[in-house]
């Protein structure tokens, strides 16, 4: 199909990318270590870790999980810690061992942990002991066998005070007694290639069961470098500083991350972006270059009175992605930076970047940018035809970077994937000519009043835009006269006395009748997944 979008590269922007410009991640690492011995590849807790300490450290890990674990190329390794040095250092350790890596999200209930321990088969677990009573409730519940203890300054020598394992964990090894005996321990070529698997990465749960993503080393290698490809202004060798604040469980992070440590840049951990003035600490005199996060991220950083204090003179980019950038954050992220934040677009089952908007573009497009280079992109209708520029369709996509299917879920993977094998997002977009993706919202959260469609995201966009909203939510709720109708749940901003009527008095002047919310309820937070996703599950459960 034709690829209308590449005639709105910026200049050099290429149509393709070497998806094999590693044999696999492990070498991409390998190659950066040796580039780059001596710069700084980490920075957290005010301590850095060079590139060559990384590389011995990561080697020694690998070296005890065959040494003494037995661990051979294909097993399942789940990694459940914030983003502290050890994280990177287990990562690598995992990778060059020829493992997989089934990234957890700390924070996952019992019932949540169970789920993805039993479902990728995961018999070896790091663990962060601060969050290690959730494993040990349901631990017998699941394959695990080996659990390995990670603590705050594993692999930095700083005396950081650190959770203990919890007491109910039998039989554990402490990560730093790892890294010790696999200093002594040969590390075997595992013999991995560009299509063995290096992710299981799970599906945020925000609509129903959690997935589990089979992303191979080719997939992780050309999401890296498509991003750089489309995004050169920040991509230059040896000087970037990116704000590692997004979990690095979370593919957004940690492609990113990857990406940047294939640069020779430095990653500037946040262990807990929520306490944001650690966070500003941490920041505020980094010299930072490239700062991703979520639009909740953005958001509560703008709205800090220390804000100020961080030196954004050499901040090249700012990319929102996860959930949808909102103009009135960007416009006062401008304000306080210079730049507005480039919305980009992707999902787990795509590495996770497909589209970004170009450097050229300087101010707020309201849309998710291009497809990157050696992407297809085509938006299907309801019968599976392609919708017309301009006319809403489902976003299904191709690319070195997409997945090859779920794992262990053959009914998953039939409904995923079209039958000349493009995937289906689940997401309803909008092309217009120049080739700008508009993301209107997730086909399976579409309201219908009265038989019109109804996308939350329009909704949403228009009542935070009201004086006094500081976030919307939308929702569609069962009406006798309608089907459906529209109910929002609106957090107020500090000091805000907006009232009900007030509220729906804005949404008349600017959406049409069906539109119009006709529930309203006021929250002091929404609830959010940890990389600030809007739950619209738990507002309809309640």
């Amino acid at each position: 199909m034709s690829r209308h979008w590449q005639d709105s590269y910026d200049d050099g922007v290429p149509a393709e990318i070497n998806a094999e410009a590693y044999k696999d991640v492990s070498a991409l690492f390998q190659d950066a270590a040796i580039k780059f011995s001596d710069k700084p590849a980490l920075e957290c807790f005010g301590h850095t870790t060079s590139y060559e300490t990384l590389e011995t450290l990561s080697r020694n890990f690998a070296a005890y999980l065959q040494g003494s674990l037995n661990i051979k190329r294909g097993d399942r390794i789940a990694l459940m810690a914030p983003n502290v040095p050890a994280f990177v250092i287990a990562m690598f350790g995992i990778i060059r061992a020829g493992a997989v890596q089934v990234n957890v999200n700390p924070l996952y209930t019992p019932r949540e942990l169970k789920h993805q321990l039993n479902d990728a088969g995961a018999e070896t677990i790091v663990v962060f002991g601060g969050v290690s009573a959730t494993l040990a409730e349901i631990i017998d519940d699941t394959p695990i066998t080996k659990v390995i203890g990670l603590d705050l300054g594993d692999g930095t020598q700083l005396p950081i005070p650190s959770p203990a394992l919890d007491e109910r964990l039998t039989d554990t090894t402490p990560l730093a007694s790892a890294l010790e005996m696999g200093a002594s321990m040969e590390l075997r070529d595992p013999g991995l290639t560009n299509a063995d698997t290096i992710f299981f990465q799970y599906t945020g749960g925000t609509t129903g069961l959690s997935k589990g993503a089979v992303l191979s080393h080719r997939n992780i290698v050309a999401n890296a470098e498509q991003y750089k490809a489309v995004v050169p202004q920040a991509s230059n060798v040896g000087s970037e500083i990116m704000v590692g604040a997004l979990p690095m469980y979370h593919i957004f992070g940690l492609m990113l991350s990857i990406a940047y440590l294939s640069l020779g840049g430095k990653i500037v951990l946040i262990p807990n972006p929520r306490d944001m003035d650690s966070f500003i600490d941490s920041i505020k005199n980094a010299k930072i270059t490239v700062m991703p996060g979520v639009n909740t991220l953005f958001a509560g950083l703008a709205m800090h009175p220390r804000v100020n204090e961080i030196d954004f003179s050499d901040l090249k980019i700012s990319i929102g992605g996860g959930a949808a950038v909102i103009e009135a954050t960007s416009e006062k992220w401008k304000s306080i930076t210079g730049k507005h934040i480039k919305e980009g677009y992707g999902l787990s089952e795509t590495s996770p970047l497909l589209c970004i908007n170009p450097a050229s573009v300087e101010f707020f497009s309201g849309t998710c940018g291009l497809p990157v280079s050696s992407s297809d992109v085509k938006l299907l209708d309801e019968n599976d035809n392609i919708a017309p520029i301009g006319e809403r369709g489902e976003i299904c996509c191709t690319g070195p970077q997409v997945m090859s299917g779920y794992w262990n879920n053959d009914a998953a993977n039939a409904e995923a994937f079209t039958k000349d094998g493009y995937f289906r997002t689940g997401d309803i977009g909008i092309f217009d000519e120049a080739g700008y993706l508009k993301i209107v919202d997730r086909k399976k959260d579409m309201i219908i009043v009265s038989g019109f469609n109804v996308f939350p995201n329009e909704i949403e966009a228009i009542v935070t835009a009201a004086d006094g909203v500081a976030e919307c939510a939308c929702i569609g709720v069962s009406d006798e006269k309608t089907g459906e109708a529209i109910k929002i749940f609106v957090v107020k901003s500090a000091d805000s006395t907006i009232t009900e009527d007030q509220l729906i008095a804005h949404c008349r002047t600017e959406l049409t009748g069906y539109k119009i919310p006709r529930h309203v309820h006021f929250l002091t937070e929404l609830p959010k997944s940890n990389v600030g996703k809007i739950l619209r599950r738990e507002l309809r459960d309640n």
